[in-house]
């Protein structure tokens, strides 16, 4: 064979510098890129990785540490002295293929698990027998949306997996319970926008589980752009979510200890999360999601302490002298009364059961979409509840104190 012509050199260039704008739009979701140069029956591999914005690039025996451009200029130079070039560029959940020799350079997307991902320099042999590995888990008899197989590193890093890859007697509820949760905002997310980075807020955060998995699912399945923040006043626990996202090479997250009431957003924020979050912390998180008019906003509230000790209703009194019908009423209340605030602001609610209420009674999901003006109707009769069962809850002294 031939060394590859100054023709297709020139073209490889091109397709390198759609490369190098890819990774400057993309570079917290690149992973590596891989390089075999083939001269006679000799094989010369490279390997670069993500370093602080550069390319930790080894070739040879040579380290180097590379802007991209640096590195694709020197793999140019190399190339035309090599009869071949194959070139790999994977991020998270996308795998590019160049291939350039003295006839031809040719460049296409690899359909490619993402556990295969991980080995790029096999990854043209893995390809074709990745999409019959893991594709439905039989533990609900039902196709998972975060599926074993492709999403193990993340599924051992958050402990539902074991390290020889089974998932652990005592996490598959837990199991369960995150992929039902993408599957009830699956429809939702797909309305984002499609042409820019959706900002995902996860208000009292914890260990950040679902926006780990929501993280993957976006980003590897669905191939969407998203930055995630996590907010959460522990400083250990977010300390905890920083080690995770850089065990996961998770580039597109943060996370800040700070109260949910002192955030001030530095980026437009498309969806606010709020998973268990105890008492008026749900109504904290539900008053941030409109107060920075974001495009969704999730909850699933717990611990209804508020009502419970403020609302009085005359006509129900002989039925609430009944502790447990108190309670029970003073749960509906809350989270009716916070729909209806949302629906006050121009979203349009649905609530559904998130899971079984024999593993949880808290297992109620409030689902908000921004779709209008605020509807005035919605806020008199907000208030003329506030005056008929005595309370004044957090939720509207949030939003008013934000206002002032």
């Amino acid at each position: 064979m031939s060394t590859i012509n100054k023709q297709n050199i020139n073209k490889l260039k091109l397709f390198l510098m759609g490369l190098e704008n890819r990774f400057s739009e993309n570079s917290s979701i690149f992973k590596q890129v891989n390089t075999t140069y083939i001269s006679g029956l000799k094989e010369f591999k490279g390997t670069g990785l993500y370093n602080n914005g550069d390319i930790k690039y080894n070739f040879n025996g040579k380290t180097e540490t590379l802007n991209i451009s640096q590195l694709f200029s020197n793999i140019i130079k190399e190339a035309e002295s090599y009869d071949s070039l194959s070139l790999i560029y994977s991020e998270r959940g996308s795998v590019i293929l160049i291939s350039a020799d003295n006839k031809n350079v040719t460049m296409k997307n690899l359909d490619v698990d993402p556990i295969d991902a991980e080995d790029s320099n096999n990854v043209s042999s893995k390809s074709a027998s990745a999409s019959t590995r893991g594709t439905t888990s039989t533990l609900l008899n039902r196709d998972y949306y975060i599926k074993i197989g492709s999403a193990d590193n993340l599924l051992k890093e958050i402990g539902i997996m074991s390290k020889d890859g089974k998932i652990k007697n005592d996490k598959i509820r837990k199991y369960n319970q995150i992929d039902r949760y993408v599957e009830l905002l699956e429809g939702i997310l797909d309305k984002l926008p499609k042409n820019e980075i959706v900002n995902i807020l996860d208000c009292g955060c914890g260990k950040s589980y679902l926006s780990f998995v929501l993280n993957y699912y976006l980003t590897e399945v669905k191939r969407k752009k998203c930055h995630f923040i996590g907010l959460d006043y522990s400083e250990s626990v977010i300390e905890s979510c920083r080690i995770m996202a850089k065990n996961l090479n998770y580039r597109n997250m943060e996370f800040q200890a700070i109260d949910i009431k002192d955030y001030e957003p530095s980026k437009n924020i498309h969806v606010v999360l709020s998973l268990h979050a105890c008492d008026t912390a749900t109504d904290m998180a539900l008053a941030l999601g409109i107060r920075v008019n974001s495009d969704v906003i999730v909850a699933v509230p717990c611990c209804h302490k508020e009502f419970l000790s403020q609302y009085s209703y005359e006509p129900f009194k002989n039925i609430l002298k009944q502790g447990v019908f108190k309670t029970r009423m003073a749960d509906i209340l809350t989270d009716g009364m916070r729909c209806l605030m949302l629906e006050a602001k121009g979203y349009e609610v649905s609530v559904v059961e998130y899971i079984s209420p024999l593993e949880t009674p808290k297992n109620t999901m409030i689902r908000a979409i921004r779709t209008s003006t605020e509807n005035d109707k919605a806020m008199d009769e907000y208030i003329s509840l506030m005056s008929s069962l005595n309370v004044y809850p957090a939720l509207y002294s949030f939003l008013n104190d934000w206002e002032v």
